[in-house]
């Protein structure tokens, strides 16, 4: 189980911005705690994919409290295995969601498999 930090740089209010996701919503709220994030600023609308928008300088505390950064790529890969788009094997998703989502922590994210 793992908790991610992307590498957007969006500005927002004089702060530059990126997203903080997890393995699970617990996991996510444990590490908004620990860098002092409050509880409003967690993003779960319908559809979407349960996260924070945290600033640099929010970033950098969670990387030292072991949040794991990731690429574009993985985030999207997060993404899709969390809305159920694909399994982690890369077929077709099971009729039931689970709560939780794959571990993408590896530096280089692994090609997908497809029998």
């Amino acid at each position: 189980m793992a908790v991610y930090v992307d590498h957007m740089r969006a500005p927002f209010r004089g702060m530059i911005m990126c997203h903080m996701l997890a393995d699970t919503i617990d996991e996510l709220h444990d590490m908004a705690d620990r860098i002092g994030m409050p509880r409003r600023a967690f993003q779960n609308r319908p559809g979407g994919t349960p996260h924070y928008d945290i600033t640099w300088e929010r970033r950098a505390l969670a990387v030292e409290s072991g949040a794991v950064e990731i690429g574009r790529r993985q985030v999207v890969a997060i993404i899709r295995q969390y809305r159920g788009l694909t399994s982690s094997d890369g077929s077709s998703p099971s009729a039931s969601r689970s709560a939780r989502i794959p571990n993408y922590g590896q530096t280089t994210p692994s090609p997908p498999h497809h029998p």
